[in-house]
């Protein structure tokens, strides 16, 4: 891949969280949290991002290495292999469903007559035409698209300001201390972004960066997450009134700038249908690399058609919307807790351990050969 720099590194972990907020997590947060869900986010950031730090701190020794290589560094090839599979896995079929849930999103809202088929199709053809350009095509792409998403967010709040009711904050703990600061951890789980911070470290221009990288991006996401639920919170009633299908398009059609300036829902959903795009190219990207790192193929062009097979074929086989919206709100976070999280760190913890066994037993042999 092409060597990235800061601002590309930090845009490319805030895509992931951002497709996810266009979708149903902003509802899950609030279903689970109600009134306690900032303080959640709030709570559940600061973890988050001493979760990045830490992480940045067991790379420390690993600086031109990413978990695929280090998983290498600990068990050999047969390690590495079920390392780079299990993370090829969460992120081919957690995109695929992700897709069709957005797919499915925009059929039910905009092409209720057009097969879900065509509609997938459309976004996979899309993502094979520029997986097959450069890798920094896609970043540079991401690059222009993601502050305008981000930018779109932070205007939806404000815009919906006068709409606000700030009593809907109370009581701050919702329904208990235990709710929101113990279960309240699973919400760890909304930080997916986490994940490609295990293979940037050889992706990057100058790793001296990668300790900001690590805790701006993070910082940035528990900022966005806060300002996509504070707007759904401050402006809806009952949790339960919240769209199933896209919370954040309900509340672009309150957005009103006189009788000229209406239904700009449109131009919200075009940008997410960017943003969007720009995600699975990026997971196609990451998954090409890994398989590329686990198989020397030289070659990485038949591979790109084959993940877009793959992503077009997965996200083929939910039967309806509710199943996409089950993994995303009841698997995925679980997902991340076990895979980016606890098999991720585990993985990092373990290979720290093993070196610093071998320094202790070189400057034990030094010791010995002085003496």
């Amino acid at each position: 891949m092409t060597k990235i720099g800061q601002v590309e590194a930090i845009m490319l972990i805030l895509t992931i969280i951002v497709t996810h907020t266009v979708l149903s997590m902003p509802t899950d947060i609030l279903n689970n949290y109600k009134s306690a869900s900032i303080l959640n986010l709030i709570y559940v950031g600061i973890i988050a991002i001493i979760i990045s730090y830490f992480i940045y701190k067991l790379f420390k020794k690993f600086p031109s290495m990413d978990i695929v290589d280090i998983s290498e560094f600990i068990g050999g090839k047969i390690l590495k292999n079920i390392i780079g599979i299990i993370f090829i896995c969460y992120f081919i079929i957690s995109s695929s469903l992700l897709l069709r849930n957005f797919c499915e999103s925009i059929q039910i809202l905009y092409f209720p007559m057009t097969d879900i088929t065509f509609i997938i199709a459309l976004f996979v053809i899309a993502l094979g035409i520029v997986n097959n350009l450069s890798f920094s095509a896609s970043i540079k792409s991401n690059v222009i698209i993601l502050p305008i998403a981000l930018i779109s967010v932070v205007f939806l709040f404000f815009t919906n300001i006068g709409r606000f009711v700030p009593e809907r904050i109370f009581p701050l703990l919702g329904e208990g201390a235990y709710n929101t600061f113990i279960l309240g951890l699973t919400n760890l789980g909304s930080f997916g972004g986490i994940a490609y911070l295990y293979f940037l470290p050889p992706m990057l221009k100058d790793y001296s960066k990668f300790k900001k990288i690590c805790i701006i991006s993070i910082l940035a996401t528990s900022l966005y997450l806060i300002f996509t639920v504070a707007t759904l919170l401050f402006i809806f009633t009952f949790f339960t009134n919240v769209s199933e299908i896209s919370p954040l398009y309900t509340a672009t059609r309150y957005i009103e700038f006189g009788s000229f300036f209406q239904r700009l829902e449109s131009l919200f959903l075009l940008i997410w249908i960017l943003i969007f795009a720009c995600y699975i190219s990026i997971v196609c990207k990451f998954s090409v690399s890994i398989l590329k790192k686990l198989t020397n193929i030289s070659d990485t062009k038949p591979l790109i058609n084959i993940f877009c097979l793959l992503i077009f074929t997965i996200a083929l086989i939910p039967k309806n919307l509710a199943v996409t919206q089950f993994f995303e709100s009841s698997i995925y976070k679980y997902l991340v807790l076990i895979i980016v999280l606890l098999l991720g760190i585990g993985i990092l913890i373990f290979a720290n351990i093993i070196k610093y066994r071998q320094r202790l037993k070189v400057n034990v042999t030094e010791k010995r050969l002085n003496v």
